[in-house]
């Protein structure tokens, strides 16, 4: 009578396949990709269309100043939903360390013209120098 052995145990595999690991980080990498220009503009406004409209690349960046008066009126400094009030304070705050004292303003088209003129007025009162007006290029 013979006995029977297995030999399963002296080959085990011992190779991690990073397949579909690096599957995954490149989904995730474009995902990141197409999520992150989005992140720029927190408040969604329609900006009113200029034909004679000048790119403005510091807009984008991530410590400029952006006050944006969306359709409804609401006034809204970064992210945040302030007051016409508290507007001109909050900006001069932001505005204390910084050597390049301009705001850029980002006004929905169909935005009550007095909501948008309190904006201006309060940027004004914090003492800006430069107020950058956002619009959008017709496509034509």
């Amino acid at each position: 009578m013979a006995q029977a052995t297995r030999d399963e145990g002296k080959k085990v595999n011992s190779d991690i396949n990073v397949t579909p690991m690096v599957d995954v980080m490149l989904v995730l990498l474009i995902i990141f990709m197409v999520v992150t220009p989005m992140l720029n503009n927190k408040v969604n406004v329609e900006l009113p269309q200029a034909a004679a409209a000048v790119v403005m690349e510091d807009a984008n960046k991530e410590d400029s100043i952006v006050v944006a008066v969306t359709r409804d009126g609401k006034t809204f400094l970064g992210g945040d939903q302030i007051t016409a009030d508290t507007l001109g304070p909050k900006i001069s705050e932001k505005l204390e360390n910084k050597t390049d004292k301009r705001v850029y303003f980002r006004g929905d088209q169909r935005a009550n013209y007095g909501k948008v003129m309190e904006a201006i007025d309060g940027i004004r009162t914090a003492g800006v120098s430069q107020l950058g007006m956002i619009a959008d290029k017709p496509l034509i």
